[in-house]
């Protein structure tokens, strides 16, 4: 069973364990069918800013996919997508989708808002501040935790089986349009990499799925000593770990954004103003220390 061991929040708010992005075709698939797994009624997969034809036929499609619990969301979280997207040309990729994955509320973290609040709050963000980015709320809606790896396969399936990837405009060599499948990989601070490399925190077959099928973007954090935590690291899996350098740094956190607020200072210019104004409005993380009002009350008569 996946461990949830409390992580130190980095910028993706990434928890251990879990995988996936499109399968290479010399790895090892997991019993991960998430077609087969109910899915909560009224969900749909969103793709509305999702770009199902390739721009550059020479190019690999990729969706970046950052898990975590967004409580609540940051300017780091939608920075990390961006820097993603600078470091994806530069490698042969091609971005068609960028989506947010909040973990739902089987997660117990401390500081957890309710799914329904984080996911409302990153649905906010990226309507105010990006043209490309989405939430899927399949995660956040599960009444049971559920794996990165659980996570990854299920972006796979609806990507590439469901919607059968992405389409490759004709060419001179290919006059006519052919599909390609869309290589998943996950989004995520370099706290991710530090445990991967500790004993006992990640299940080992989480991280050949993630790491051999799938693959990491890896925003370094400053002060994270991100080369010596990559040494102790499967070599097998470095092929598939990309690390992106900050070219400014932003140590920015959700940890810190509920500590402020917990002491009834601003947060202003850390977070989109919306996500700012609904904090507020909600009430959540206050200074009594209950990241959600809503939670506290449950049950009460």
């Amino acid at each position: 069973m996946d461990t949830t061991s409390q992580v130190a929040e980095s910028a993706s708010s990434i928890r251990p364990p879990s995988p996936t992005a499109a399968p290479t075709s010399n790895s090892t698939i997991m019993d991960t069918n998430t077609s087969n797994e109910p899915t909560p009624q009224a969900y749909e997969f969103p793709t509305d800013r999702l770009r199902l034809t390739l721009n550059d036929p020479t190019k690999t499609p990729l969706c970046v996919v950052a898990c975590g619990s967004f409580s609540p969301v940051t300017y780091m979280h939608l920075r990390m997508f961006e820097m993603a997207m600078d470091h994806s040309s530069q490698k042969g990729f091609e971005i068609v989708g960028g989506y947010l994955s909040p973990v739902g509320d089987a997660y117990k973290k401390k500081g957890l808002a309710s799914a329904k609040h984080r996911v409302r709050m990153c649905q906010m963000a990226a309507r105010e501040t990006s043209t490309w980015l989405m939430i899927d709320p399949w995660e956040a809606q599960k009444k049971e935790y559920t794996p990165t790896a659980r996570v990854l396969d299920h972006f796979n399936y609806e990507i590439n089986e469901r919607l059968g990837g992405v389409t490759v405009p004709p060419t001179a060599e290919n006059p006519n349009p052919s599909k390609r499948p869309v290589r998943i990989v996950l989004l995520a601070g370099s706290d991710l990499i530090r445990t991967m490399g500790e004993p006992g925190v990640w299940a080992e077959a989480d991280l050949n799925h993630i790491l051999l099928n799938y693959g990491c973007f890896i925003i370094e954090r400053s002060g994270s000593k991100l080369d010596k935590a990559l040494e102790v690291i499967d070599q097998r899996y470095h092929r598939n770990i990309y690390v992106i350098r900050q070219p400014i740094a932003n140590d920015v956190s959700s940890t810190k954004i509920r500590d402020l607020l917990s002491q009834g200072m601003s947060v202003n210019y850390l977070l989109p103003s919306c996500v700012v104004e609904y904090i507020r409005e909600v009430g959540l993380y206050r200074k009594d220390g209950h990241p959600d009002p809503e939670e506290e009350n449950a049950g009460t008569p």
